[in-house]
């Protein structure tokens, strides 16, 4: 095993990006292996691509939302705004990419400054929306499957540029 990589932001995102890295710095002593969270994976994404405030976008609502912004501010990219596309959770998989374009693309508008977007979350269909995004706004889009693909590929020193998804995994840019 080279790397490890545990899935599910939320559950890490709620301990604070502090506690989310003494969770995995603790297991990588344990373990004598590279362990990367999903939320780390988004923070370093972000920060390859000179991102320093972002504009989230997400299915998910209420505290998760707030958990999530307060990890991006932990880590020192500011998140002034979670746009939550008010759909229930169970049916977040049938938000087809044209509905989370739209949504994002307001989003972003009505956030003055804003450098970068973060689609948050994997189970709905939004990486089609993620080159739309970037040609339309001239900003880079980093989506929690997009981040996660570059950064595992970047860690076992691969360079398979992805096109069709955006920025990240088309650049394909160095580790932070």
């Amino acid at each position: 095993v080279d790397l490890i990589h545990p899935e599910g932001a939320p559950p890490f995102m709620i301990q604070g990006y502090a506690g989310e890295r003494a969770i995995t710095d603790g297991w990588e002593a344990r373990h004598g292996i590279p362990v990367v969270t999903s939320g780390q994976t988004q923070v370093e994404a972000l920060r390859a691509l000179n991102v320093r405030k972002v504009v989230g976008s997400t299915y998910t609502t209420g505290e998760t939302n707030a958990a999530v912004q307060r990890y991006f501010d932990e880590a020192g990219i500011a998140m002034p705004r979670m746009a939550a596309l008010e759909v229930p959770f169970q049916q977040a998989g049938f938000v087809g990419h044209t509905q989370v374009y739209h949504h994002t693309k307001r989003a972003f508008l009505d956030t003055p400054g804003a450098d970068g977007i973060l689609l948050f979350g994997s189970g709905w269909r939004s990486l089609d929306a993620i080159e739309l995004l970037e040609q339309d706004l001239g900003v880079p889009v980093v989506h929690a499957v997009t981040a996660r693909v570059w950064y595992v590929q970047r860690r076992m020193h691969l360079n398979e540029p992805v096109p069709g998804h955006g920025q990240l995994l088309l650049d394909m840019p160095p580790l932070p």
